[in-house]
């Protein structure tokens, strides 16, 4: 089996795999649940670690260049070897825009489109979940439910910061720079995808306009020389009345 065989073969079931994941972490972060419950969402958290190691060292092993495969993906390696921290354990689901941008958008607008929508989408949510799940029980904090956690995204990756809501702790800090930084990338997508419409729209219309105005061009040079013509005629009747 090659390694392109084996990805088009575990894009969905690596997606299913993420979205079980971000389902028991949210449950764990917002629901704060303990006790068994908690033990055994734990449990399904660890299983989903194991799948994605299992991927990286099935495409490591299928790979046609392994030394410049694992040189080129060592972001694949961080994600699978750094589960101990819970915030970056979501690394995992970046796994959800690969599969995006190889199955959505078959124009290069319509995977922009699609990148600027799902990452925006799930930065948000993502960055939520991180920052509460750090800041909920710290003393002093500031962002105390999901709602909180929510709010402060958005207002964090469009660069506004009210300032109303903030991490008080190192690792929340931590997320929140990640999240800015990755809100300036994706507003930088937002802004050059916009332009590039525009750019587009107004090609297209310069287009479209000097196609209307091929006909009336023909039938104006028509006039011309019909009007040279009556000029040539009338020219010629007055020089034979003159003679």
């Amino acid at each position: 089996m090659t390694q392109q065989r084996y990805r088009d073969l575990a894009d969905w079931p690596l997606t299913l795999t993420a979205l079980i994941f971000l389902a028991a972490y949210a449950s764990q972060v917002i629901g704060r649940i303990e006790g068994s419950a908690a033990f055994w969402l734990e449990a399904v958290m660890w299983a989903t670690w194991g799948i994605f190691a299992v991927d990286y060292l099935a495409n490591l092993w299928l790979a046609a260049d392994r030394g410049s495969w694992f040189v080129r993906n060592l972001h694949e390696l961080l994600i699978v070897a750094l589960p101990f921290f819970r915030p970056l354990r979501l690394l995992r689901l970046v796994t959800l825009l690969s599969v995006l941008h190889r199955t959505l958008g078959d124009t290069l607008r319509g995977r922009v489109v699609t990148y600027v929508v799902g990452s925006a989408t799930m930065l948000v949510f993502v960055g939520a979940l991180a920052v509460l799940d750090v800041e909920q029980s710290a003393p002093e904090a500031k962002i105390l439910t999901f709602g909180d956690a929510l709010w402060w995204a958005i207002t964090t990756i469009t660069t506004v910061g009210y300032g109303d809501m903030y991490p008080v702790t190192p690792l929340g800090r931590m997320v929140a720079a990640a999240l800015m930084m990755s809100g300036i990338a994706v507003l930088g997508v937002v802004t050059a995808s916009i332009a590039s419409w525009l750019v587009q729209r107004v090609e297209d219309t310069a287009e479209a306009a000097a196609g209307a105005e091929e006909p009336v061009r023909a039938e104006m040079a028509e006039l011309v020389a019909e009007i040279a013509l009556l000029r040539h005629d009338i020219a010629e009747l007055k020089d034979r009345e003159s003679r």
